[in-house]
């Protein structure tokens, strides 16, 4: 133990005394976590809308207000041809344009049905779905209110996905309740993804670096004169990074309850021992990849094949029902993955041990395999 204990201060001073490896531990992942965070939120507002107005009635400015009222859209200006709003929308001066018919009013007070034609700029599929969500909802709404006035509802987009069908007097509602994010914050599905990347990436790269340093600087050798066993030397070689990226983890959960009000509503202490887990896997495959080169270069050309295969099957920045089906099976092959279901469900969703075991036994797994890899080509090596 006192052999141990001098060769993990020996670590300790050599991160010390690297203040670059200590300043990328604390500054780059909170960054990126607030740049995921922030830049990869997908929640659209406030989408430029033009208006063509044939109706001119109370009815119809009623509609139109009712949309640009809400934090969806905002109006973007009034339009009297179909032409001028296309082009518009082509220079990029909307996002969004409304048709109102002439009979707007007269079809309303029947019951007839009635379409309004909703043009949308496609360019951005992501963003035209989402704006089409919304007008359909906006839409949606307004039939309810005019059902509450004694009225029939039958307004309906283009597709008819909202409103009445035809033939029918009344309307189906709609009650939907949002659990364990009810405010639809897409940051907290983001930043809980990110985490886990941050720490295989941060584990990974940190230790094939400071690996290879070593072996650069000839000091390996030098340890290989002492009484240290070969054990001593891999646990005081471990034991430093894994303290410094718990730490950060700590960081990263402050990070994401602090500027994103992400909630706590499981076990930190299983967050906490999953984290762990996930560091050691990153440790694990930056010290394999760090026995394979021979240069901090070549280790970091060699985990830029490694690490962003893992962060993007993942399911951290995209839902993994999004994937192909035939890659889908493959992302449970991915620590990370396991992580993220661990960490959204732990924060989110107050989920316990009882719950996520399988997710835990699959870290365990990882873990247990990708240390004593790397150890074995660790020992290897210094054989």
């Amino acid at each position: 133990m006192s052999r141990l204990r001098a060769l993990m201060r020996k670590e300790f001073n050599q991160i010390r005394r690297d203040k670059r490896m200590a300043m990328s531990l604390i500054i780059p992942p909170t960054l990126q976590l607030l740049l995921f965070g922030f830049a990869l939120d997908s929640t659209v507002s406030h989408l430029r809308l033009g208006v063509i107005d044939w109706s001119q009635t109370p009815e119809s400015r009623e509609m139109v207000s009712t949309l640009t009222e809400s934090k969806s859209f905002q109006l973007g200006g009034d339009y009297t041809s179909v032409r001028d709003l296309e082009a518009a929308i082509s220079r990029g001066k909307l996002d969004a344009g409304i048709v109102v018919p002439y009979e707007f009013a007269r079809d309303l007070r029947r019951g007839t049905p009635l379409d309004v034609q909703i043009l949308l700029n496609a360019a951005n599929a992501n963003t035209a779905t989402i704006a089409q969500g919304y007008a359909e909802g906006v839409i949606l709404s307004y039939n309810q209110t005019l059902a509450g006035e004694g009225i029939r509802p039958r307004v309906r987009s283009v597709s008819g996905a909202s409103g009445a069908p035809p033939g029918h007097r009344g309307v189906v509602g709609t009650m939907t309740a949002f659990l364990y994010n009810p405010g639809l914050v897409n940051a907290w599905f983001i930043v809980t993804g990110t985490f886990g990347v941050l720490l295989i990436l941060n584990g990974s790269l940190l230790a094939a670096t400071a690996m290879v340093k070593e072996r650069e600087r000839g000091t390996v050798e030098q340890l290989l004169m002492t009484p240290a066993s070969t054990t001593d030397i891999v646990i005081a070689k471990i034991a430093p990074l894994f303290v410094l990226l718990m730490v950060m983890a700590t960081l990263a959960i402050g990070v994401m309850r602090l500027f994103f009000a992400v909630p706590v509503r499981g076990s930190l202490v299983l967050l906490a021992l999953s984290a762990g887990l996930c560091i050691l896997s990153g440790i694990g495959i930056g010290t394999v990849v760090a026995t394979f080169t021979k240069s901090a270069q070549q280790a970091m050309m060699t985990a830029f094949f490694i690490n962003p295969p893992l962060s993007v099957l993942s399911g951290s920045l995209t839902p993994v029902e999004a994937m192909p089906s035939w890659l889908q099976p493959i992302t449970w092959l991915n620590p990370i993955r396991h992580f993220g279901i661990i960490a959204r469900a732990t924060l989110m969703k107050g989920s316990g041990i009882e719950v996520l075991w399988p997710n835990f036994l699959a870290l365990v797994g990882f873990t247990v395999v990708l240390v004593s890899l790397s150890i074995w080509r660790f020992r290897k090596q210094l054989g």
